[in-house]
């Protein structure tokens, strides 16, 4: 048993918090908006503050929304580093732009805390039943004595190498989910179109060689205009944006994730960023003149 404080219980936090308190772990929680705990997180402790989360844990676990959230829970007197010990490890599963991991890095290092990049592959689900595919940056030591906290919430655990190596295949692997998503999209429009039968579609879907995971699912629940979050579309977009400035700091054109980002943009403007990042289809399926 490890004791383990985590912070951030949003979709994919509270999950990895129920799988650390399925496996044994001694778990202490704490989010910026207080909420009653699910059921399965009943042997958790609460804790008020971060400062109070985070003292005397050897491990400490973020899952946050992004950068700006990071710099407030993570940088600052009465963020997590301020208050971690010395000789401790911070796993960072946000998803965020290299030079805040970066930024963080050096925080960490400061204050003689282990700093490990350590977003993930996988959403609401993935998280809550311990599935979730982790890519992993920063010291090779503090990754192996972490390791075992995150195969407790995992399908798979990856270390890529140095610090910021994890949220640069992150942002890689996102390029590749947004992508996928609207090319879905544009394809359910166009069977929509034509009439289809859906079941029809997905059959074969399911069994080809461009098949994946996302087309499979997604294109059921889009087809049943089920778009409920397990990921938001706003999140997508944040996502999208920090994909476009890592490339540029790279030097690397994506003409094509520069639209998809766009087709992002639209859809948050008709209101659809609190649906799941696959609500981008009906505006797709508004677009080609088809109804809900």
């Amino acid at each position: 048993m490890t004791q383990i404080a985590v912070l951030g219980l949003g979709i994919m936090g509270l999950g990895m918090a129920r799988n650390l308190v399925a496996s044994g772990h001694e778990v202490t929680v704490w989010n910026r908006t207080p909420r009653e705990l699910h059921e399965d997180l009943t042997g958790a402790s609460v804790a008020a503050t971060i400062a109070e989360a985070v003292a005397d844990q050897d491990r400490v676990l973020t899952c946050l929304t992004g950068p700006q959230a990071q710099r407030d829970v993570l940088l600052g007197d009465d963020g997590a580093l301020a208050n971690m010990a010395a000789g401790s490890i911070l796993a960072d599963a946000t998803t965020t732009d290299p030079h805040m991991t970066a930024e963080v890095a050096a925080a960490a290092a400061a204050a003689g805390v282990a700093y490990l990049d350590t977003p993930v592959f996988g959403s609401r689900n993935e998280a809550w039943e311990g599935r979730l595919d982790w890519v992993c940056g920063g010291p090779a030591k503090a990754f192996e004595a972490f390791k075992p906290l995150l195969e407790d919430m995992a399908a798979t655990v990856h270390y890529m190498g140095e610090s910021g190596t994890g949220t640069h295949m992150k942002l890689i692997g996102n390029l590749l989910v947004a992508a996928q998503m609207v090319s879905l999209g544009e394809a359910l429009a166009l069977a929509r179109k034509v009439e289809l039968d859906h079941d029809a579609v997905m059959g074969v879907l399911d069994v080809t060689d461009f098949s994946s995971g996302l087309i499979r699912g997604v294109g059921r629940a889009s087809f049943k205009g089920d778009f409920s979050p397990s990921f938001y579309l706003k999140h997508m977009l944040k996502d999208a944006r920090l994909i476009g400035a890592f490339a540029t700091d790279q030097g690397v054109p994506l003409p094509m994730s520069g639209q998809v980002q766009q087709l992002y943009q639209a859809a948050l403007n008709e209101g659809l960023g609190d649906l799941n990042a696959s609500g981008l289809h009906k505006l797709l399926f508004r677009l080609s003149g088809l109804g809900a």
